[in-house]
């Protein structure tokens, strides 16, 4: 008897089972039926059950989009904070192939230009390697001579600019008397003398820095040589190393994030050495002593965009103060200001503008981000990082599927205006096509 119910139930199951086959072949994309319904062949209607309530049911569809996305954005920022404590262990490997790329930038044109006439990849990236080698170290060993010839003088000028400074503080409108100012460097001796433990720790901080920096400088050179000479090739091996999809769009967009940044470089480097040459002249005009070496230090700080030259310039300032007297302090204050203005209304718009279109408050955001995270190394950085993605982003959102602009000029590089958008950037008659590069 039992197993002839056993029997029954099974064969009742199949039963049911075969019915929704046959339903689900008669009935196409239709809705199940419900209780009531005449099913075929007497079999038990198939029931729809009911989803159980949710608590986020009871919530408004604006909640629970927040706190959908609340969710993304803070595993957005772990994992941006573990790349960052990532970079800050391997930062001497990874600021000197950050240098390197920067480099690339700029020396790359000049190792292409060599290649079209004829030389091999090897011997046009050593050649330049070695070029940019002598003028660095031929403009520092310029720079070392002309501060060992002065520092006698210097240290004169710097003790005599001193006292001049004391007697104005205690003559002029401050009316700061001699006792105060003998104990505020009385104050300042004793400081010295109390953290001298913290000096010396410094001190060998720094003899450790400078074993780093030599590895750092020697990674920089053999990162920039293959850089030159293999670039495109291991942009080629990491773009394969993405789904298939994405190769394309990705090696597209790194193409135009490529030549904004080469633009960037050079734009900055003339904008540098044109900071350099005006406030270099104004310093050898007043007789400002270590006048080229400030000027090499202008020209540096103009790598960090509109504060740099700001806080190199103010350096010559204070140098004068201490030198020359405060007459040609105000006098040198003023070239620096007028060289800045030059540089803020005539070289930023017509050279960096047509290299990289950037808000001033998007770059000012972007340097103190970058020296907050990363010091000088970031501040120097920050900005071409931002000008890369603001062509990456732009390009990939106007051409997900990889098809060149219209124009073939990277976007973002021109600021928008009332007649072009920023993926109809204005033509560029001079800027070649891309070349078309099989990734499948």
């Amino acid at each position: 008897m039992r197993k002839r119910v056993g029997m029954a139930w099974i064969d009742e199951v199949r039963a049911r089972a075969q019915a929704r086959l046959e339903q689900a072949r008669k009935g196409g994309s239709g809705a199940p039926p419900f209780p009531g319904d005449v099913v075929a062949d007497g079999a038990t209607p198939v029931v729809m059950v009911d989803a159980s309530p949710r608590d986020e049911d009871g919530l408004p569809r604006p909640v629970r989009v927040a706190g959908a996305w609340a969710w993304r954005i803070l595993l957005f920022f772990a994992v941006g904070w573990v790349l960052l404590r990532i970079i800050a262990h391997l930062d001497v490997v990874i600021i000197p192939v950050i240098v390197a790329v920067l480099l690339a930038a700029m020396f790359q044109p000049v190792a292409a230009w060599l290649r079209t006439r004829g030389m091999g990849r090897s011997l046009s990236s050593a050649l330049v390697l070695i070029a940019a080698l002598i003028v660095v170290f031929g403009g520092l060993g310029l720079i070392v001579n002309t501060f060992v010839a002065q520092i006698g003088t210097l240290s004169t000028q710097v003790g005599d600019g001193v006292r001049e400074v004391q007697d104005w503080l205690a003559r002029g409108p401050l009316h700061i008397s001699q006792q105060q100012i003998n104990d505020y460097i009385d104050q300042a001796q004793r400081s010295i003398t109390e953290n001298r433990g913290a000096l010396t720790s410094g001190a060998l901080t720094t003899a450790t820095t400078v074993g780093e920096v030599g590895t750092g400088f020697f990674l920089t050179l053999f990162t920039l040589f293959f850089f030159l000479r293999d670039g495109d090739q291991i942009w080629r091996f990491l773009c394969r190393l993405l789904p298939r999809g994405a190769r394309v769009p990705t090696a597209r967009a790194g193409h135009y994030s490529w030549h904004t940044l080469v633009s960037y470089v050079h734009a900055t480097v003339l904008v540098a050495f044109v900071d350099a040459i005006g406030i270099g002249i104004g310093l050898f005009a007043l007789g400002v002593p270590l006048a080229l070496p400030l000027a090499a230090l202008v020209f540096l700080g103009a790598f960090i965009p509109v504060v740099g030259a700001t806080v190199s310039g103010a350096v010559a300032v204070l140098v004068a103060l201490v030198t020359v007297g405060p007459v040609k302090a105000l006098i040198l204050l003023g070239v620096v200001i007028a060289v800045q203005q030059l540089e803020g209304h005539v070289l930023q718009p017509i050279i960096m503008g047509r290299a990289v279109a950037l808000h001033p408050l998007a770059v000012i955001l972007a340097i103190a981000a970058g020296v907050v995270l990363a010091g000088i190394v970031g501040g120097l950085i920050a900005v071409p990082l931002l000008a890369v993605l603001n062509t990456a982003v732009r390009y990939l959102v106007h051409h997900p599927d990889g098809e060149p602009t219209p124009d073939r000029q990277p976007p973002g590089t021109e600021p928008p205006t009332e007649d072009s958008t920023p993926d109809d950037p204005k033509p560029g008659p001079d800027t070649p096509p891309p070349a078309h590069t099989s990734l499948a």
